[in-house]
């Protein structure tokens, strides 16, 4: 039985991110990047895979070489129909890389290319994904908050950042503030995920509330380019997330003593390291956040949404037997391959990745936080829930929230969770940020 089209899609996404994100190093510019990616795609359209890997850096074609270029790109038929065509190719400089972005059409799909060129025109980056979203409206003109753009961090690695900033918001009457901070992936200031944008409505629905909110690009989404081959967990989201809290904190009528830290998923996992390091921060919200080692859930995840139409592929076994076979290359210890590495991501990362314990991690803080869960969540689940409610249960620093309606993203649904739901529009559920705010509130200063 052939798995579901999901199916087939999430694997074929994968495969997709991780060239890119394997890949993308501080590159100097090409003198004919719109030649040199149409040339790409030229190659891959006639089935000349081998001319293709060609045109890859060294490093790029270790990480993807001809066959895994072949898989991935004979994957996007099956998925979105026959190819009628590409749109006009757009470059644009980014951080000494050459980026060149050409739409992909499809039957039944709009896709995208982006593709990374370096001074002498090699290929240093690949990557194919949906046509991302339509930016969302502004607030409406009467919304009790404002919208401005920011940054965080300085000089040419600052990160671009948006700020909701309540309209009552002043020097006499400072507001607290919350710093949102992102979950595994290269993600964006929304958090988009399908047509679905978390932090846009954490953000907003928040500012509705009298809190001002930052929400900032993640390094990995906005400037890959910064990663050398040894980075780790703190490099990827960490101190990001602390120079975060450092922005909003000196922001004019935002409260210095009332800063939150806001972390979904990973970001949630890395809360109690992100307190530990800005200990001026008042505390954290911890959403779908994972108590147990990220390698683990890894094998689970995958393990779970094979299972979920009552079938395990031989391919689907065989990927889950070489992850499983990846994950103890990077335990044993020593060099371990990028492509032989769990999502090519380098060994360290995931190394510095086991190195985070959450739990023991909160226990050594002094501040609070607010733990919130989904009910219906498939990837960060009811057994990491378990674990930091027999942690902190009697911890009175400590406070819970369960939701036993919404999935992953904060967005209500019925009956077992699915990966097809984040494709279908949604929002965060409003009591959810309805509860954020009246904790927050909860503990503002008289």
């Amino acid at each position: 039985m052939k798995p579901p089209r999901w199916k087939r899609r999430l694997a074929a996404t994968l495969l997709s991110l991780t060239a890119f994100g394997a890949a993308a190093q501080a590159l100097p510019d090409s003198r004919n990047p719109l030649q040199t990616a149409s040339s790409l795609l030229d190659h891959l359209d006639a089935g000349r895979f081998e001319q293709a890997e060609a045109q890859l850096t060294e490093q790029m074609a270790s990480a993807v070489p001809a066959e895994r270029l072949q898989a991935v790109w004979q994957s996007l038929p099956a998925q979105a129909g026959a190819a009628i065509g590409r749109g006009q190719a757009t470059s644009a400089d980014s951080g000494g890389i050459t980026l060149v972005t050409i739409p992909l059409h499809y039957e039944r799909a709009s896709l995208v290319a982006r593709i990374g060129i370096d001074a002498e025109g090699r290929i240093a980056g690949f990557l194919i994904q949906p046509v991302p979203p339509p930016a969302a409206e502004p607030p409406a003109a009467d919304a009790p908050f404002t919208e401005s753009e920011v940054s965080v961090g300085q000089g040419e690695q600052a990160l671009p950042a948006t700020l909701a900033l309540p309209r009552a918001a002043s020097t006499e009457h400072p507001v607290p503030g919350v710093v949102l901070v992102h979950g595994s992936g290269a993600q964006d200031r929304d958090e988009t995920i399908g047509p679905n944008r978390v932090f846009l409505d954490l953000a907003r629905g928040l500012g509705e509330q009298g809190i001002a909110v930052l929400r900032y690009e993640k390094r990995s989404k906005a400037r890959p380019q910064d990663f050398k081959a040894d980075f780790d967990i703190d490099d990827e989201t960490t101190d990001d997330a602390v120079a975060a809290i450092s922005t909003l904190a000196s922001t004019p009528g935002v409260d210095p003593a009332q800063i939150y830290a806001f972390g979904h998923s990973l970001g949630g996992m890395l809360a109690p390291r992100i307190l530990a390091r800005a200990p001026s921060a008042a505390g954290a919200i911890l959403f779908a956040a994972p108590a147990r080692s990220l390698l683990d859930i890894l094998i689970e995840q995958n393990q779970r949404l094979a299972a979920l139409d009552g079938d395990v592929s031989d391919a689907e076994a065989t990927a889950i037997r070489t992850l499983q076979t990846q994950v103890a290359a990077v335990r044993a210890g020593g060099d371990v391959p990028l492509e032989q590495s769990p999502m090519r991501q380098p060994a360290g990362y995931w190394r510095s990745v086991e190195r985070v314990d959450p739990l023991a991690e909160a226990r050594n803080l002094g501040q609070p936080m607010l733990m919130l869960q989904g009910g219906r969540d498939i990837q960060v689940v009811e057994a990491d829930w378990q674990l930091w409610r027999e942690a902190f249960a009697d911890d009175p620093r400590f406070s819970f929230r369960h939701y036993p309606a919404l999935n992953h993203l904060g967005i209500a649904g019925d009956g077992p969770g699915t990966l097809q739901e984040y494709q279908t529009p949604g929002h965060v559920d409003a009591r959810l940020i309805a509860d954020v705010a009246e904790w927050i509130r909860s503990r503002a200063r008289p």
